[in-house]
């Protein structure tokens, strides 16, 4: 059986939407092994920040703006060959 090293240096040799869809199914495939537990956590941390949002203790800001404060980051902190390829992703939400 491979290692977990031997498989991701053969994942990195994958094509960007290939390990997209890989990574997909790879967290996919943990989120089955969440403690109902984690699950009522984070419903709990849902409705505290509904309740911010609807008190205006916090203000919500466009999505577009929040993935350009996120892309920003990651191409500061990720090798520089990896950059500008963030700035070309577009997620639907």
């Amino acid at each position: 059986m491979a290692t977990s090293e031997e498989i991701f240096r053969d994942a990195m040799a994958l094509p960007p939407d290939a390990r997209a869809d890989l990574t997909e199914r790879l967290i996919e495939s943990l989120a089955q092994d969440i403690s109902p537990n984690i699950t009522c956590a984070q419903l709990a941390e849902v409705r505290r920040r509904i309740a911010q949002v609807e008190s205006r203790e916090v203000e919500l800001i466009p999505g577009d703006e929040a993935l350009a404060r996120v892309r920003n980051l990651l191409a500061q902190h990720l090798p520089s060959a990896v950059g500008p390829y963030l700035t070309s992703i577009k997620l639907n939400l």
